[in-house]
């Protein structure tokens, strides 16, 4: 059977990521059947290909991943009763309105999520869907994710500890344990890929320490380790959380989570906020990954994570944009320089008198892109992603230098992606398929897809 083959030429520079860091002025790949075989410079390559893409005045990097999301949440932007309001209080606001979702708004608010991710970089993207009222179903967020062509880690997750039981949500958006397992295995058998290049993975992921019961955490640990899946919740994001761990368990939230079986290299969680160094030390012990979600955090008002800290330990770090009604967009490039930001004035608040030597070490441009890439393929287990090198998926994108935004910043093009306004990418591909040509998408028509979104929305918001 033939070949399709991609020749990628002439980028002004090329960033792998690689474990050299290699920065190629004049740079391409060399792509067989959606697999990177060559990399390097232009005048290195093989000259011809099925397809030749010039991208000259262009940087190419890896595609960006994103390691925790919400897509249902792009329905429920900026809700009023929302807008000012810490997590526990944000929540309340928000789970009636969840509750009227059906299984059209999940797959609407996926394709919509998708779109923003792949237009500001994205490649490969973990959601965690922890309610399924009316009939909604994973399948339907994996549906959408198919026909736009990002690769997704679909979290199955789940909320069981209704208000009546002591929990945080109201008992409509909560499902009995056995059927939440239930469908658990159905999916894992059902979707979940486990080679090299695989587009869709099943995560179990039981929502948080106060909405399932550890019960159920304990027995979605045994169940993903019998399928060799990976295990995802939400932990120590908040105070209040905190506050609700050792009243309702004893336990801080990773001392509870050790309890439980939920610590690992099959584990990862989401912000992990309020962590103290003894317990950064346990993550790198453990081999936990953490996804950090800088814009979500300063939005609620949750604090800074420690991700010096975690960097410096050796503990797996990526990004996640969050929900869509926490942050409230969903652009990976722009989370990239939040995060380098929001480490700058963590460090600065640690040594605001230091200087010299004894300054604070300041997370960088590249650093942080780091995270967005490499980093993030490390938290979600992939080794075939997150680099541009031989053998690795053709995941990458390509950014236009020439425009208003990066004037004069003509010494360092890749920093000047992270310090300058967050931009749209020009070309997005995935497995060598192009998402994203010449800035536009091209698997799905926004126009008519956005008013049909805004239809859903207007009908779950009616109230408002």
């Amino acid at each position: 059977m033939k070949k399709n083959t991609l020749l990628i030429k002439n980028a002004a520079l090329l960033v792998t990521m690689d474990g050299h860091r290699r920065e190629i002025n004049d740079g391409g790949l060399y792509i067989v059947d959606g697999i990177i075989t060559q990399v390097g410079k232009t005048m290195d390559l093989p000259q011809s290909a099925d397809e030749v893409i010039d991208l000259t005045g262009h940087i190419v990097l890896p595609g960006l991943i994103n390691t925790h999301h919400h897509f249902y949440q792009t329905l429920t932007r900026v809700v009023p009763g929302a807008q000012d309001a810490n997590l526990f209080n944000w929540l309340k606001t928000l789970y009636p309105i969840w509750a009227k979702m059906s299984p059209e708004d999940i797959y609407i608010s996926t394709k919509t999520a998708l779109a923003e991710l792949a237009l500001s970089g994205c490649t490969t993207a973990s959601d965690h869907l922890y309610l399924f009222p009316n009939g909604s179903k994973l399948d339907d967020e994996i549906a959408a994710a198919q026909e736009m062509g990002l690769r997704i880690h679909a979290s199955r997750g789940s909320m069981s500890l209704g208000e009546s039981k002591g929990g945080l949500p109201p008992d409509s958006v909560v499902d009995s344990e056995e059927e939440i397992l239930k469908d658990s295995q159905r999916l894992i058998e059902q979707f979940h890929q486990d080679q090299p290049g695989a587009m869709v993975r099943i995560v179990l992921a039981p929502c948080s320490p106060f909405s399932v019961t550890g019960d159920l955490m304990r027995q979605s640990a045994k169940l993903a380790r019998q399928y060799g899946v990976q295990l995802h919740t939400h932990l120590a994001e908040t105070q209040d959380e905190e506050a609700f761990c050792l009243e309702k368990f004893g336990y801080r939230p990773l001392g509870y989570m050790q309890s439980l079986d939920w610590v690992g290299n099959d584990v990862w969680f989401a912000h992990s906020v309020h962590i103290n160094s003894d317990e950064v030390q346990i993550y790198a012990n453990e081999g936990c990954g953490v996804a950090h979600c800088p814009s979500s955090n300063m939005r609620l008002a949750s604090g800074i994570a420690p991700i010096s800290e975690y960097m410096a330990a050796g503990v797996k770090v990526g990004l996640g944009v969050d929900g869509s009604a926490s942050n409230d967009g969903s652009h990976m490039l722009a989370e990239a320089r939040q995060a380098m930001l929001l480490a700058r004035l963590q460090a600065g608040l640690k040594g605001a008198s230091l200087s010299g030597n004894d300054a604070p070490k300041l997370l960088t441009a590249r650093e942080s892109l780091a995270l967005a890439t490499i980093g993030g393929a490390s938290v979600l287990g992939r080794e075939d992603l997150g680099s541009l090198e031989p053998g690795k998926c053709a995941d990458f994108i390509a950014i236009d230098l020439n425009r208003l935004d990066y004037t004069g910043a003509l010494v360092d093009p890749l920093a000047a992606l992270v310090f300058c306004h967050p931009q749209r990418v020009d070309w997005n591909f995935v497995h060598g398929k192009a998402i994203v040509k010449n800035g536009e998408l091209t698997t799905l028509d926004l126009a008519p897809h956005i008013q049909q979104h805004n239809s859903a929305a207007k009908r779950l918001l009616q109230d408002y």
